[in-house]
C-alpha cells in the first residue's frame, strides 16, 4: 500500500499542532483515559481477537495481553502525562552580543515522529500521549500480531481528536504489512524521526534501512551481579523481581553473575524461581551447587549462547566469576547497555561498578525493573534509549524535543 497520501496528512495536521494551546491538550488527554475505561470492553474484545491468533507460549503474549488492571495503569499514565508542564518553547540558553544582538535558544517539537513496534498496545497510547503533550504529530508501525486492538485504539484516539476540534490527522496508524515499514522507514520529507521498539532483530532491520534519523530503543539483556559482599537476601528478592514480574520486558533479568567464593549461596539466591518455573542455564560450578537442589527439569547446562541472549521468557543464565574484574568484564561483553544492577555491600565497588559498566541505567542493591518511564518520574515512557546520541534511558516528553535558535536584531549586519 502506497502511505504517500498517509505521510502528506500527518505531517500538514502536524503544521496546525502548534496553534493546540496546552490547556487544550491537557483536556484531549484526560479525556482519553476517560474513554478509554469507559469502553474498555470493546478494547479488551479486540484484544481478545488478537491473542486467539497467538500461541499462549510466545513470548510476545503477555505484552500483547490487556486487562482491566493494565487498562488503569495505562489510563493513569495518559493522565500523568497531562499533567506534566510541556516540554517545548522552554529557554536553553541566551547570549547579547556586544551589538545588542540577542541569541536564544528554544526547544521545539521534531515534527513528526514515526514508531515502529511489536505486540506491545500500551505503546500505542504512551507514544501519542507524549507526542502530543510534547507538539509531535506521530505516525504508528504496530506489528500485525496486535492489529486489532491498536485499530480499536487509535479509533478512540481520533473519535476524542474530533469531538475536541482537534485535527485527527495528528495520529495515524499504519497497516501491519511489511511493505508499509519500508514506506516508513523512507519517509524522508514527511517524517523527522524513528523510534523502533522490539527486539534486536527489529531494531536492527530499523537502523540498517532507515533514511531518517533513529533513536535505538528496547533491547535488554540485563544482569545483575552478585558481588562477594553482597547481602544474598537482598539479592534473592532482587533477582525474584528482576526475572519474573514481567518476563516479557526489555528490564527483566537475562543473567545473574556471581562470585565463586559466593556460589554456595547460589540454591538459596534462585529457590523462589523454581516456583515460577523458570528455566536456568547454568555453568558448569553454578550447576554443580545447583544440581540436586533445583528441579532436574528447569535446570540445564549453559552455552555460550545462554549469555547476550534477551529471553523475554522464564528463562535466565548464571555465570561463576573469580573475581570483580572478570565480572566486569563478562557484562560488558554481553550487555545491550540496556541497565546493569550489582548486589553488593561494598561502597567502593559500587562506585566503581557504577563508573564503569556503560548502560543506560545503572542499580545498586535494587531490581532492574525499575526501569521505566513512569517510575523515574516521566509520565510514561516512549522507550528506552539504549545509545548515546540525544537521549538515553527511559525517554519521556523531553526526549522528544530538539531545539532552534532565535536572533533578534535591531538592524545589525556582520562586516567581517
Amino acid at each position: 500500500m502506497d502511505c504517500t497520501q498517509i505521510f502528506e496528512n500527518v505531517r500538514d495536521a502536524g503544521y496546525k499542532l502548534g496553534l493546540v494551546e496546552n490547556d487544550k491538550i491537557v483536556e484531549v488527554l484526560i479525556d482519553i483515559a476517560s474513554e478509554l475505561e469507559l469502553f474498555q470492553s470493546e478494547i479488551l474484545y479486540a484484544n481478545q481477537e488478537d491473542l486467539d491468533n497467538m500461541e499462549v507460549n510466545n513470548p510476545k503474549y503477555d505484552r500483547l495481553k490487556l486487562t482491566e488492571g493494565r487498562i488503569r495503569v495505562i489510563a493513569d499514565d495518559l493522565r500523568s502525562v497531562a499533567k506534566l508542564p510541556s516540554p517545548a518553547g522552554r529557554l536553553l540558553s541566551e547570549f547579547v552580543r556586544p551589538d545588542g544582538l540577542i541569541i536564544r535558544r528554544f526547544t521545539v517539537p521534531f515534527g513528526v515522529i514515526g514508531i515502529i513496534y511489536e505486540a506491545r498496545p500500551d505503546v500505542t497510547l504512551n507514544a501519542f500521549s507524549l507526542c502530543f503533550k510534547s507538539g509531535n504529530a506521530c505516525i504508528l508501525k504496530g506489528g500485525s500480531d496486535a492489529i486489532n486492538t491498536n485499530t480499536a485504539l487509535v479509533s478512540l484516539i481520533r473519535r476524542v481528536l474530533v469531538k475536541h476540534d482537534v485535527e485527527e490527522n495528528i495520529v495515524a496508524l499504519l497497516p501491519a504489512g511489511r511493505e508499509e515499514t519500508r514506506y516508513l522507514l523512507n519517509a524522508r520529507n514527511y517524517v523527522d524521526l524513528l523510534i523502533p521498539r522490539g527486539g534486536r532483530d527489529l531494531i536492527d532491520f530499523v537502523r540498517k534501512n532507515a533514511e531518517i534519523p533513529v533513536i535505538e530503543t528496547g533491547a535488554g539483556i540485563c544482569h545483575t551481579f552478585f558481588e562477594k559482599t553482597g547481602d544474598r537476601e537482598k539479592a534473592r528478592k532482587i533477582v525474584l523481581n528482576a526475572k519474573t514480574r514481567r518476563v516479557s520486558v526489555c528490564n527483566a533479568l537475562d543473567c545473574l553473575v556471581i562470585e565463586k567464593s559466593r556460589v554456595e549461596d547460589l540454591p538459596y539466591i534462585v529457590a523462589p524461581l523454581a516456583e515460577k518455573n523458570v528455566v536456568i542455564y547454568a555453568d558448569n560450578i553454578s550447576w554443580e551447587h545447583l544440581d540436586g537442589s533445583y528441579p532436574d527439569n528447569l535446570l540445564e547446562h549453559a552455552t555460550e549462547e545462554s549469555y547476550g541472549t534477551e529471553f523475554l521468557d522464564y528463562k535466565m543464565s548464571i555465570k561463576a566469576v573469580e573475581n570483580f574484574e572478570e565480572a566486569l568484564l563478562h557484562i560488558s561483553k554481553f550487555s545491550s547497555k540496556h541497565s546493569e544492577s550489582i548486589v553488593s555491600e561494598d561502597k567502593g565497588k559500587i562506585e566503581t561498578f557504577i563508573r564503569i559498566v556503560d548502560a543506560a541505567v545503572v542499580y545498586s542493591n535494587a531490581s532492574t525493573a525499575f526501569t521505566d518511564g513512569a517510575q523515574f518520574g516521566l509520565g510514561a515512557e516512549i522507550g528506552i534509549s539504549t545509545q548515546k546520541l540525544h537521549a538515553r534511558g527511559p525517554m519521556a516528553l523531553e526526549a522528544l524535543c530538539t531545539y532552534k535558535w532565535v536572533v533578534e536584531g535591531d538592524g545589525q549586519v556582520r562586516n567581517s
